[in-house]
């Protein structure tokens, strides 16, 4: 669809008091599921990315990876195994798991963002022991529990205008590595970095009353209202966990947390530099 010039003005201007909002403060975007696996989405995620670093955002790139993980583990015929959503890793699979998310993926999403114009910086959360972990269950072998973050590695990255892209490993003091769930990551380093908001970018619109009529999108919900909603049953199976996150982060001093549909493009675009919004909101109270 063409639009004018004058159309073009008139979106710039609408833009321009969430540009003023957002220009100097940290936004952790956690990225993954399709978003992640179709191309074109990966494309718009990441012009969105950059625009918003162009503007002043100090935007925070924090990701998963879990059906690349998988797709590698089928072609080496090992069968993926999850216990209540977590994959159950062995030593085998935790080299897996660091080779695809803090190799491929992390520098692959790098390599992206520079095409795009952006200057990105890969991190996992093995440098500078920026994720520390305990083993979470024995029954699930290394799957990380975080127990302590650094983010001067981020900010040290962010300090130099370069955009921080951080795989979800992480390690013990005795050299341990660990597979580290991305929603939990980039809750912690969200509220430790004190960012005004983090992105959750997932497969549904956000939290639905009906979870078949997308017309019952919740925009936002106070992190108080949480409880009932969870009580009701509208707030259950595979978003639960997203939703603990979601508390979590404004509970250690992030302001906003989304959950928005990474599957439409711009969607980053939209919830920011909006009015309007396309997923759910949890503030505080």
């Amino acid at each position: 669809m063409e639009i004018s010039n004058a159309q073009r003005a008139s979106i710039l201007v609408h833009a321009l008091p969430y540009i003023q909002e957002y220009t100097g403060k940290v936004i952790v975007v956690k990225y993954g599921g399709n978003a992640m696996v179709n191309e074109e989405l990966k494309d718009s995620v990441m012009r969105d990315i950059v625009l918003l670093s162009l503007i002043g955002v100090k935007v925070v790139l924090v990701h998963g990876g879990g059906p690349e993980i998988t797709d590698l583990l089928n072609r080496m015929g090992k069968v993926s195994q999850f216990i209540d959503g977590l994959r159950v890793t062995d030593k085998e699979t935790v080299d897996v798991v660091q080779m695809v998310l803090a190799g491929k993926i992390n520098k692959n999403l790098v390599n992206l963002i520079e095409n795009k114009g952006g200057k990105a910086i890969g991190l996992s959360g093995l440098d500078g022991h920026m994720i520390e972990a305990r083993m979470k269950d024995e029954r699930l072998g290394y799957v990380g529990e975080i127990t302590q973050v650094n983010v001067q590695p981020i900010l040290d990255v962010i300090e130099k205008n370069y955009i921080p892209v951080v795989s979800t490993v992480g390690c013990d003091r005795e050299g341990n590595v660990y597979n580290i769930n991305a929603d939990t990551a980039a809750a912690r380093i969200a509220g430790e970095l004190r960012a005004e908001s983090l992105i959750s970018m997932t497969d549904i619109s956000g939290i639905l009353r009906d979870r078949n009529d997308p017309s019952t999108l919740i925009p936002e919900i106070r992190v108080s209202e949480a409880p009932a909603l969870i009580a009701q049953g509208i707030i259950s199976g595979g978003m639960l966990p997203k939703v603990e996150c979601c508390i979590n982060a404004i509970s250690w001093g992030v302001r906003k947390v989304f959950i928005i549909d990474g599957t439409i493009p711009h969607a980053i675009l939209i919830e920011t530099l909006t009015n309007e919004g396309i997923g759910t909101m949890f503030t505080d109270a």
